[in-house]
């Protein structure tokens, strides 16, 4: 056995050796498989990184189940016996219409509301005029309500929707559809005195969908310019013939034919080019075009000095007029007052829709007697004023039988200032267009004033960006807009008047000083009149205007330094100057020839150049250069004036022109102005590292203004309400504290102004505790007598069931076990209240006699007793 067992062991003992030599090999070959494959493994993930997964935004919900309608009104929630009425009506003129057309879409009429009352859509239009200016106006008020509500598409895009929220619910969520935006949108128009109407049509798929993908962003979009028109030129009697044009007329005509094949070709090429990008810009086929449902706002002329009716799509707050090609017919349209149904074919789209609502062959109308926008025609008005006096009595007959529109069931719409300011849902709306992305905040959500971002692409594919603007608001710098050209790499920021340093434009590549870069500044508001200053490693020039020496212009060259400094500045190593060119205006005091036009310091080959105005009526100018000399020369001897220091060329010489006392105080003269226009140079250079510094300190802090009347941002102004919140708290508190005085009741008993004794101080002590004492004791008395009836009331109702007990019937029963449980409740919270009392009553007695003896005009009395 023993033998056996020692086979099977060494049997079981190479096996395991084989099966780890094995897996040993395995492992070896794996190894060189993963070393072999490493270059395959490194290709894989750098291709695997290439690809990108975005995900989807999940779309905005906007269902009746959203909405909480436990704190609405009760006219969101039932009908009045009118506009029960009027939904009858509605649906009487509704299966008429079915009837009269039934090839005809059904209409929009009376849908759901948010309680699932159905609600005539005109009801449902509250007009409302804002209490802020700015939605006064129909393109600022539709630029809001674009802003601040959140598109939600329609349930089906060919099926009107089964609800219309109320604007008070749509304004709480910052949510809903077409028919939402509109009803808003023309509830706020009427309000401001428009004559605006909600519209149930039909429109193209990028308006439906908002898709804004193929239109130009409006800040891209460049104003019309007017075509100025060429004033003809009265030809003179008296004019010098030009000269005859003696080159071959064939020739001519030649080069003109090719030049037209040239222009004809080219001309061809850039249409071609136009096609394909309108090719590419088309929308691709729509298999629902003329059937996706859309509602927007139509604004008729006439109120508010409207000129032209045009269309409101409540999405973009784009206006279009009647006859744009994205809205492709229209079902029915009404306001707060009347419902109207287009009786106009629409194989054309609105192009050959009349909006006369007056006329009723066009537009049917659902109320009789309404005001009607339009009077209809001449011959109809001229008809209506010669009416028979039967006619007026058949007519004033008729309108007793009207049916006035109810009143709107919607609360008045209410915009608080919070919302107003924010403007977009959570502060932040993102509105992409063609090749280009907008982003709206509200402002104080940035912490750098931030507002409005642009990014403009390359392409359509929205990869490489080209440009990036940016406008901020409420910045201490006054920094307004900033433009950052990415393919050019250059920075161009733009500053409100009010800069302290007067800066209105800067443009540059980086913050670093002597690079390219231009500043233009508000002159009227500097001393020296700076206008514009560019700059080059090489060069800086400056342009001025309205000042008092008439210099317009200062263009300086700067040489290389000699010596290499960490930091090259003015102060440690000012740029040497090679010349300094000045220009100035004409000075009308002086004569032309006394005026210099032109003052040029070469300071490398120390030289002075001028140039002086020209003359009426002459065409060439006064010039001088002066060659500058040391005072002294190299032994101390001084060095006089000659004739070959100064080179003058005059139109019209003049006498004390020539002497060299003249020219040697010009030249004194000119030195001095050397030295000052060399240190305006040199304040200049500081002034630039002053203003980048400035800048980079801006930037890194970004603060912002606040109004004195922002009570929720302004720290100064929340502080100083706080503390008068404060003060007058604690003053009530103090008056509280005069009002529960212990013992101004028995100091009234005393004369008034006279001053205590000790007997008079004991006697008020011994009269307050005992008066307090007493009130203790009536407390209790007060809970015990309470305690003492109630019982006595129990008692008597158990003594009433005792006696009729037999004949009680099951409510009779119910109603006295509910009393003895109330009742017994009572008496419990009595007890409860007598036996604390009873506790906390000496606790409170010791605690006034303490308070007495500390009291500041009993202290010095009872201090013996303490």
């Amino acid at each position: 056995m023993e033998v056996l067992k020692e086979k099977v062991e060494e049997e079981e003992a190479a096996e395991r050796e084989a099966e780890a030599e094995q897996a040993a090999r395995k492992a070896a070959a794996e190894k060189e498989e993963s070393i072999l494959d490493r270059d395959d493994l490194i290709d894989l993930e750098q291709k695997l990184s290439e690809i990108e997964v975005h995900i989807p935004e999940v779309p905005v919900i906007f269902t009746k189940s959203s909405i909480d309608t436990s704190a609405l009104p009760e006219s969101y929630k039932t009908n009045t016996a009118q506009e029960k009425q009027l939904l009858k009506v509605a649906d009487n003129f509704a299966h008429q219409y079915s009837h009269l057309c039934p090839d005809r879409e059904p209409l929009f009429l009376h849908p759901l509301n948010e309680c699932d009352v159905p609600k005539f859509v005109s009801t449902t239009i509250r007009p409302t005029l804002m209490p802020y200016p700015e939605l006064y106006n129909w393109d600022t008020c539709a630029d809001f309500v674009s802003d601040f509500l959140t598109m939600v598409p329609l349930p089906s895009p060919i099926q009107l929707p089964e609800y219309l929220f109320s604007p008070t619910s749509v304004l709480k969520y910052q949510k809903g559809n077409c028919f939402d935006f509109s009803n808003l949108l023309c509830s706020m128009l009427i309000g401001s005195g428009y004559d605006a109407y909600c519209v149930s049509g039909y429109a193209s798929q990028d308006i439906c969908l908002m898709d804004l993908t193929r239109e130009v962003c409006p800040l891209l979009r460049k104003p019309e310019e007017a075509a100025s028109q060429k004033e003809k030129v009265v030809p003179k009697r008296y004019t010098i013939k030009p000269p005859k044009d003696l080159r071959s007329k064939f020739e001519l005509a030649q080069k003109a034919k090719k030049e037209a094949e040239i222009a004809a070709q080219e001309e061809k090429k850039r249409k071609e080019e136009e096609n394909k990008l309108l090719e590419l810009d088309k929308p691709p086929p729509d298999p629902m075009h003329g059937l996706r449902i859309h509602a927007w706002v139509l604004v008729l002329c006439g109120k508010r000095e409207v000129p032209e009716s045009f269309f409101i799509d409540p999405f973009t707050a784009h206006s279009y007029g009647t006859t744009d090609e994205h809205f492709l017919g229209i079902e029915s349209i009404w306001n707060h007052k009347n419902y109207w149904i287009n009786m106009q074919d629409c194989w054309n789209g609105c192009k050959d829709l009349i909006f006369d609502l007056g006329d009723p062959v066009r537009w049917e109308f659902m109320l009789f007697g309404t005001d009607k926008p339009y009077l209809t025609m001449a011959d109809q008005e001229e008809e209506e004023e010669a009416a028979d006096e039967d006619d007026i009595e058949i007519l004033d007959k008729e309108e007793d039988k009207n049916f006035d529109m109810p009143l709107s069931w919607v609360e008045q719409i209410y915009i608080s200032a919070k919302d107003f300011e924010s403007r977009c849902p959570q502060g932040r709306k993102v509105i992409q267009y063609k090749q280009c992305k907008l982003e709206k905040w509200a402002p104080y959500l940035n912490g750098n004033g931030l507002v409005t971002r642009l990014t403009i692409y390359e392409n359509a594919d929205c990869r490489k960006v080209v440009e990036v603007k940016e406008w901020y608001e409420n910045r201490e710098d006054f920094l307004e807009m900033r433009r950052v050209d990415k393919t050019t790499h250059l920075t161009t920021e733009y500053f409100k008047p009010g800069h302290f340093l007067a800066l209105r434009e800067h443009t540059y590549k980086t913050m670093a000083p002597e690079t390219d870069r231009s500043m233009e500044f508000y002159y009227d508001t500097r001393v020296d009149g700076l206008e514009k200053r560019t700059e080059t490693p090489n060069s800086m020039t400056e342009y001025y205007k309205d000042r008092a020496d008439y210099l317009v212009y200062r263009h300086v060259d700067y040489g290389i330094r000699l010596k290499k400094f960490s930091l090259n500045s003015p102060d440690t190593n000012p740029r040497p100057m090679l010349k300094i060119t000045e220009r100035f205006d004409r000075n009308l005091s002086k004569l032309a020839d006394d005026d210099v036009a032109e003052r040029i310091f070469v300071v490398s080959d120390e030289r002075i150049q001028l140039r002086y105005h020209c003359r009426d009526d002459y065409i060439t100018t006064s010039k001088r250069e002066f060659l500058k000399r040391n005072d002294v020369d190299n032994k101390g001897n001084k060095i006089i004036m000659t004739p070959d220091m100064c080179v003058t060329y005059e139109v019209e010489p003049r006498e004390h022109t020539k002497k060299l006392l003249f020219q040697y105080e010009m030249m004194m003269n000119l030195k001095n102005e050397e030295k000052i226009s060399k240190h305006q140079v040199w304040e200049s250079e500081l002034e630039v590292l002053e203003i980048l510094k400035t800048r980079e300190e801006e930037e890194d802090t970004h603060n912002l203004t606040v109004s004195i009347y922002d009570t929720t941002r302004n720290e100064k102004s929340k502080g100083q309400r706080e503390a008068l919140e404060r003060q007058a708290q604690e003053e009530h508190m103090r008056q509280v504290e005069a009002e529960l005085d212990y013992l101004a009741p028995f100091l009234v008993q005393l004369p008034p102004g006279e001053k205590l004794t000790r007997w008079q101080a004991l006697r008020l002590k011994d009269e307050c505790l005992n008066d307090f004492k007493q009130r203790l004791i009536d407390k209790a008395n007060l809970i015990q007598t309470r305690f003492e009836k109630e019982t006595q009331e129990l008692q008597k109702k158990q003594q009433w069931y005792q006696e009729n007990q037999v004949t009680m019937t099951l409510e009779d029963e119910e109603s006295y076990l509910t009393y003895c449980s109330q009742a017994m409740f009572r008496i419990r919270i009595l007890e409860q209240r007598l036996n604390r009392h009873k506790e906390l009553a000496p606790q409170k007695y010791l605690a006034l006699e303490e308070k007495l003896y500390k009291d500041p005009r009993l202290i010095e009395y009872l201090k013996v007793f303490v």
